[in-house]
């Protein structure tokens, strides 16, 4: 399920008690300007990003090839923190992506 472009909520009894494999992939929709808007909110959004990556949250971040065919995507540790990276994100906040979406992903090769 797509979300707009606004802050999700919704934690299960399952994200606390998860397995410790599983993962949070967040995947953005490129809005239609993205190739523009992205620069200007870039710097910005990787501070934010470094946070969670200190604090052991955010594993991995990176656009797709065509970012604006594609989109990008980024991996965390809970469903808690893929929230509230999405909730203060200047790329979401600034209409640089359009939708995004949060899939739990059971990663076979890592069981952390």
């Amino acid at each position: 399920m797509l979300v707009a472009a606004s802050p999700a909520s919704g934690l299960t009894a399952a994200d606390a008690t998860a397995d410790p494999a599983m993962k949070y992939v967040l995947l953005y929709e490129s809005a239609d300007d993205v190739l523009t808007t992205a620069p200007l909110h870039f710097e910005a959004h990787v501070a934010w990003a470094r946070q969670f990556a200190e604090r052991g949250e955010l594993l991995q971040l990176g656009a797709f090839e065509d970012p604006q065919a594609h989109g990008s995507m980024a991996v965390f540790t809970t469903r808690e923190a893929a929230e509230a990276f999405t909730a203060g994100d200047p790329f979401v906040r600034n209409g640089v992506v359009r939708r995004y979406e949060i899939r739990g992903w059971d990663e076979a090769l890592d069981p952390r």
